[in-house]
């Protein structure tokens, strides 16, 4: 089951249909709408964090919401998430996630409860604490909105538009987890590892941007590892092939899910990196001791394609300048 059980074109379908590809198509639209230059925005909308110019710093800032669907399944781990996605965008931009404000609104005190736990449990465990926000206590609906502040030097960050032609393309994933019992489609790593080996995960970025080992980067987000990546192709003007062959995975068969679905899903500690060659070793030791596996698995190209190969087949998932890509950002318009 864990194999291969559909051709590289089913698989390249599945990644473009997907809710979590396909509700970021509206991007694109937003930000033509809501663009303004400024002289201290040094990179902003396409990032997993902006980047905002503070003297020989860049102060790192982000925000992300919970996905409904994980507010109904299980508060307590929308909360928890609520928490883990804004560290994770700090961390991918090669930061150090300093503190959160929260916006919150509510239905019942039962969900307000389980909510604010699960908040409360990540901030402890990774170190960076909830320090305001506003609160909605009357809604009709339940949701949790998390806004990061983060810093990094300014010749340190890990930015997503520039990956270059020739670069190897990484996976870096904890396999150590489990499918979380409330989301199929979330692979926790994160609530089984102690508050130490969590905060090595993530410092472990600040380590790579620092000593530029990379040339690009993101953290594995909803769109799973062949949607995070053509964000990433997409922003900085790319293509890739990807070898499906060469993908980090856990024991699928004991999990009783398929390759497709591993390919979905949203993992608990895992990035997206593009770098030279000869930095590929360095990477792949400083990933192992915080637990992590990292894989080489194709290399970036400028034809404006991703492509996904394995040993019978090649299929074409994204043609960046005949779709929009995943966010719709125009980088070919």
């Amino acid at each position: 089951m864990g194999e291969y059980t559909c051709s590289t074109e089913q698989i390249a379908q599945a990644v473009r249909m997907y809710d979590g590809v396909r509700r970021k198509s509206e991007i694109g639209a937003m930000v033509r709408d809501l663009r303004i230059d400024s002289h201290a925005i040094v990179a902003s909308f396409g990032e997993d964090a902006a980047v905002i110019q503070n003297g020989s710093d860049a102060l790192l800032l982000a925000a992300d919401g919970i996905w409904s669907k994980l507010m109904d399944a299980d508060p307590y781990w929308a909360g928890y998430c609520a928490v883990l996605v804004n560290i994770h965008d700090i961390a991918a931009m090669g930061g150090k996630p300093l503190a959160m404000v929260d916006v919150f609104s509510i239905s019942n005190e039962s969900i307000k409860k389980q909510v604010i736990q699960g908040m409360h449990d990540a901030s402890l465990q990774f170190g960076v604490p909830i320090v305001g926000g506003h609160l909605h206590p009357d809604t009709p609906y339940s949701v949790i909105d998390v806004a990061i502040l983060g810093i990094a030097p300014m010749n340190g960050i890990i930015y997503s538009n520039t990956a270059e032609a020739d670069d190897i393309v990484l996976v870096a994933i904890d396999l150590e987890g489990r499918i979380h019992p409330s989301c199929i489609l979330n692979w926790d790593s994160a609530t089984l590892r102690t508050a130490d080996e969590v905060r090595k995960q993530i410092s472990v970025m600040q380590e790579i941007g620092s000593r530029k080992l990379v040339t690009a980067g993101k953290d594995i987000s909803n769109p799973g590892i062949i949607g995070t990546l053509g964000m990433l192709l997409e922003v900085s003007g790319k293509g890739a092939d990807i070898d499906l062959t060469q993908i980090p995975k856990p024991d699928l068969d004991a999990l009783g899910i398929t390759f497709e679905h591993w390919l979905r899903m949203y993992p608990g500690m895992a990035f997206i990196l593009t770098a030279k060659n000869n930095n590929i070793k360095t990477i792949i030791e400083l990933f192992r001791k915080t637990g992590m596996t990292t894989k080489p698995i194709g290399t970036v190209n400028n034809s404006g394609e991703l492509r996904i190969h394995d040993d019978n087949s090649s299929s074409l998932v994204f043609d960046f300048s005949k779709n929009g890509g995943v966010m719709h950002l125009g980088t070919y318009q």
